[in-house]
């Protein structure tokens, strides 16, 4: 619930001051897809490559198995809400 009021503070913080209610979804669903893929590759980091961001591919963060479902609604939930209301708004 915390992430859903961030990026409801991230939307409304740009659309009043911008008056862009969708740069202010995409800035809150850039935000948490930020924030969760570099969760992504801290896990995926620790649980395949040895606690070393050197033996990671680049593409470590994507790799499936780097994330978790808890980790997709973190990034997908925020995102969502903060386009129904973007749609709602213009």
């Amino acid at each position: 619930m915390v992430h859903l009021g961030v990026g409801f503070f991230i939307q409304f913080a740009v659309g009043l001051i911008f008056g862009a209610w969708w740069l202010g979804a995409c800035a809150a669903a850039g935000f948490f897809m930020g924030r969760e893929h570099a969760q992504a590759e801290y896990r995926v980091i620790a649980a395949y490559y040895g606690g070393k961001r050197a033996n990671m591919p680049w593409y470590g963060g994507f790799e499936p198995k780097a994330w978790t479902s808890k980790g997709l609604l973190d990034w997908l939930l925020p995102a969502g809400a903060t386009l129904v209301v973007a749609i709602c708004l213009t």
